[in-house]
């Protein structure tokens, strides 16, 4: 894996085309180096699996009694430094400041979004990632309370199922990601998906679309989706 110190959107861009994704060494590293895992995560966006509390909380919109609200790219940079930030769970991390700094260019350039998850004004988790073409490349999330991380993702994973998207690209596998469905692909066969979804049109913003009917509407193709497989298996 080659050091490269400067990161810039072109070159993460292009890199990503390629399969490759930077980490830095910790938060206090200068220098990052690209990663190209030979098994890479996956979720399915169609057939993300969902908890069923966390349906429940999702179809009610509320965390513990309190109405919540996903707003998407209001709150980048503090989204990316609250992923970066070191806590109890989290005793270290991959983004550095100019992992920071680049993302938030790329935000800047429409490349890169933010789903927030919010509550009575507070920001109390979310995640970002980079869209290009039909697939999005889920770089990290947070939460401050109790799943508001893992509304964002599903609220991510019907944004991309009614924007046209094809890959939701995790890159590694980890405990909290196999609750949803997660699997692994081999790096070969993850590169003939990345280039067939670089090659369509996908939409990430979905102008004029309302976060709650869009999860609502998400939610109901999910679950007329398992009622037909169950059919299938009697």
């Amino acid at each position: 894996m080659s050091i490269q110190p400067e990161l810039t959107p072109e070159l993460i861009l292009e890199a990503y085309r390629q399969g490759l994704f930077p980490m830095a060494y910790s938060a206090d590293s200068k220098q990052v180096h690209w990663v190209r895992p030979e098994m890479r995560g996956q979720l399915s966006i169609p057939n993300l699996h969902i908890p069923g509390k966390l349906g429940k909380t999702l179809l009610a919109g509320k965390i513990r009694g309190f109405p919540y609200e996903v707003r998407i790219n209001t709150a980048f940079a503090e989204v990316i430094t609250a992923c970066a930030r070191l806590s109890e769970k989290r005793a270290e991390t991959w983004i550095n400041q100019g992992i920071i700094e680049s993302y938030c260019a790329l935000h800047a350039l429409g490349r890169a979004h933010s789903v927030e998850c919010w509550r009575e004004g507070k920001l109390i988790g979310g995640l970002y990632g980079l869209a290009l073409g039909g697939a999005f490349f889920g770089e990290s999330m947070f939460s401050r309370e109790s799943n508001a991380s893992k509304i964002a993702l599903v609220h991510l994973a019907a944004r991309l199922w009614q924007g046209g998207f094809t890959v939701l690209d995790t890159q590694f596998v980890n405990p909290h990601l196999l609750q949803f469905g997660v699997y692994e692909v081999p790096d070969k066969e993850y590169m003939k998906q990345l280039k067939m979804a670089l090659s369509q049109q996908a939409d990430f913003l979905l102008a004029g679309v309302e976060e709650r009917s869009l999860i609502r509407a998400y939610l109901k193709a999910h679950s007329c989706d398992r009622k037909a497989k169950l059919r299938s298996l009697q």
